[in-house]
């Protein structure tokens, strides 16, 4: 039976490419710390292991005992606009625990390595986004998954590690920490207004993004083990059309029944329109479903009824508070 480990396996992304994993009939080991994610949200079938990827004991237990053949490297601090200002804990995280995974794969003949990484790593003024532009990340994040995909090639090169690298942008849908109040956009509005507050927008709303539905996603990077032309390769996934963040908030008011009440915040440092190119995903893996904005948030929001709203977690380490964004210092009073 084939076997698989999937980081980040209680979050949102993992969980779902987990289940995937398990409908492909992998052997699927969920290894989550449990920071961003919740246990209920681990599909049956999946044997669930509480952890660190910088535990280094117990990774090396697991690669010994269970002798994967693929890796899914998902699990990561995905806070992108917080970077900035965890820049310790960021690389710790994001890229010196993907290197102990590297070199366990490595030394432990993995089959292929599944990294996703993020559109964080080109940066500003490259539209549309190609796989063949050179990354100029702009931001800690960025800068880690940039070199957790150098060092992929490298280990390619080097010891012979396959690889394939997705670069998600903007994923939404079922099982988003929606109590996340640093990162995704459409869920930090779905708990809003079920707390009956106003959606917080920084600057004027403008900006663009193409938002993702997580049904375009997960299933081609659980599938991408299976597709020889797909390996030592890297792939942007993902949704085509951008919209705005204030067109974003008339679809999220509709499907949540309310009508749209905003508060604007003063503008972060941010990538002001991103939207990446997805012709070398098609051609690979086929056309996804192509879940339209409308029928996506729709699903999530009869989701995120079911489940309520979360309580917004404050992030406790925060290394450098300077140009903090507003709304993000820790008790800092809400905004009404």
């Amino acid at each position: 039976m084939i076997t698989s480990l999937v980081t980040g396996g209680a979050g949102f992304i993992g969980s779902h490419v987990a289940r995937h994993c398990l409908e492909l009939g992998h052997k699927v080991i969920v290894l989550d710390d449990l920071s961003g994610g919740f246990e209920d949200h681990i599909p049956a079938g999946a044997k669930f292991v509480e952890g660190s990827i910088n535990d280094i004991t117990l990774l090396e237990s697991l690669f010994e005992k269970y002798q994967f053949d693929y890796v899914y490297h998902l699990a990561a601090y995905a806070a992108e606009g917080l970077s900035h200002f965890i820049r310790r804990f960021n690389y710790t995280n994001n890229l010196i625990g993907s290197v102990n995974l590297i070199n366990l794969s490595v030394l432990h003949k993995v089959k292929c390595f599944v990294f996703t990484s993020s559109i964080a790593v080109y940066g500003a003024g490259q539209l549309p986004m190609l796989e063949s532009m050179v990354p100029q990340p702009e931001d800690p994040y960025g800068v880690a998954k940039y070199a957790v995909e150098m060092d992929l090639k490298a280990a390619n090169h080097m010891f012979g590690l396959n690889y394939v690298i997705f670069r998600p942008h903007n994923v939404y849908g079922e099982n988003q920490n929606i109590g996340d109040k640093y990162r995704n956009v459409i869920g930090i509005f779905m708990n809003q207004i079920m707390q009956q507050k106003p959606m917080t927008i920084f600057g004027d709303g403008e900006q663009t993004r193409a938002f993702s539905y997580i049904d375009d996603v997960a299933p081609h990077i659980a599938n991408s083990v299976n597709t020889q032309a797909a390996y030592n390769q890297v792939f942007n996934i993902g949704a085509d059309k951008p919209y705005t963040v204030n067109e974003l908030v008339q679809v999220v008011s509709k499907e949540l029944g309310v009508e749209p009440q905003v508060t604007h915040l003063e503008a972060r440092k941010e990538v002001m329109h991103a939207h990446s190119d997805h012709s070398k995903a098609a051609g690979v893996f086929g056309a996804g479903k192509n879940v339209s904005l409308q029928e996506g948030i729709a699903k999530m929001a009869a989701w995120a009824k079911v489940v309520g709203s979360r309580a917004s977690a404050e992030f406790e380490n925060i290394e450098i508070e300077e140009n903090l964004p507003q709304g993000w210092a820790k008790k800092e009073k809400a905004i009404n």
